[in-house]
């Protein structure tokens, strides 16, 4: 059966731990309901533990494994006495008070909730991706461009964000080939002349991936003509795919304000969504920046203004 809890955390990557840190340190005893490993949209720990080496987390010059990092969030928050449930929220009911959500057929209760359940990259669906991401497959450019210095390397997508993830990488690999499957890009007309003109930047039109080749480490990919059908194999010691973002908020449509995009909406410089004491942070409100060290701030304010918030209500 589910308990009433002063604040209920759904979601455990950087937002939702850190958010479990600063609240259990304010003595609020935070429940957060992790997810579930099985899922891809909502696992406990979030995108990181998708990760091999995180280099750009402040505190770890030599890097540090992103499943590390996240268990390291979750001891310092159990440490501060923060409990945890290894499931997803199914329902969630905003309407009175308490706050209910629902855990399949156990109803929590909470006087506050910070919404932290993230967004997850869009993927090609081939079915060696799991296999090789983060082993030359990569999602994020700003992460893992480092990587790739000297290297030839490909982008997936044909929008503003593959053009400038590829436009990024040309800092550290000595090519990059932008694959599209149309004869032209969805992108800004700025960005497709910063794409079209940049030397470092090969276009490969009328493509799809077909294939990852590599069993450890991506080794290359395949590729198929769009308009006839002629296959192809393109060697490459990165795939970044940029094709959008989705962000995982099914569970809370027509409760909480969202974008069409399905981003949360929260009132500017704050957490506060259009639901009095409750409060999102990190990449489920976040289509800009989308970093480890972003989400964990957001969670830093949203456990704030969900103190702030308790303190005003009594």
């Amino acid at each position: 059966m589910g308990q009433h809890h002063r604040v209920v955390i759904i979601g455990s990557g950087p937002a939702g731990l850190t958010a479990a840190i600063y609240t259990a340190r304010a003595n609020l005893a935070p429940f957060v309901i992790e997810g579930e490993p099985s899922s891809t949209s909502d696992q406990p720990g979030g995108q990181l533990m998708l990760t091999t080496e995180v280099e750009n987390f402040p505190g770890f010059p030599e890097g540090i494994m992103g499943p590390e990092l996240m268990g390291r969030f979750k001891e310092q928050a159990e440490r501060f006495g923060a409990t945890f449930l290894t499931a997803k929220a199914t329902k969630v009911e905003f309407g009175e008070r308490p706050l209910k959500i629902h855990v399949y057929d156990d109803v929590h209760t909470a006087d506050a909730v910070i919404v932290s359940t993230g967004a997850q990259s869009l993927m090609l669906g081939l079915e060696q991706e799991e296999r090789l991401i983060g082993h030359g497959l990569s999602t994020c450019a700003t992460c893992d461009g480092f990587f790739f210095r000297g290297k030839e390397i490909a982008v997936v997508g044909g929008g503003d964000s593959a053009i400038e993830e590829a436009t990024f990488l040309t800092k550290f690999a000595s090519k990059v080939t932008l694959i599209h499957r149309r004869d032209s890009l969805r992108a800004s007309k700025i960005m497709q002349d910063r794409a079209l003109q940049n030397p470092k930047i090969e276009m490969r039109w009328n493509s799809a991936v077909t294939e990852l080749v590599g069993t450890d480490q991506l080794e290359g990919v395949r590729l198929r003509d769009t308009v006839t059908g002629e296959d192809s194999t393109l060697d490459v010691s990165g795939l970044f795919i940029a094709i959008g973002h989705r962000p995982n908020t099914d569970v809370f449509k027509g409760v909480l304000d969202m974008e069409d995009s399905g981003y949360l909406i929260t009132r500017p410089d704050s957490t506060y969504t259009n639901v009095s004491g409750v409060f999102a942070c990190g990449d489920v409100k976040d289509h800009t920046y989308r970093q480890a060290i972003t989400a964990a701030g957001s969670g830093c304010m949203a456990a704030i203004d969900a103190e702030r918030w308790l303190e005003s209500q009594h």
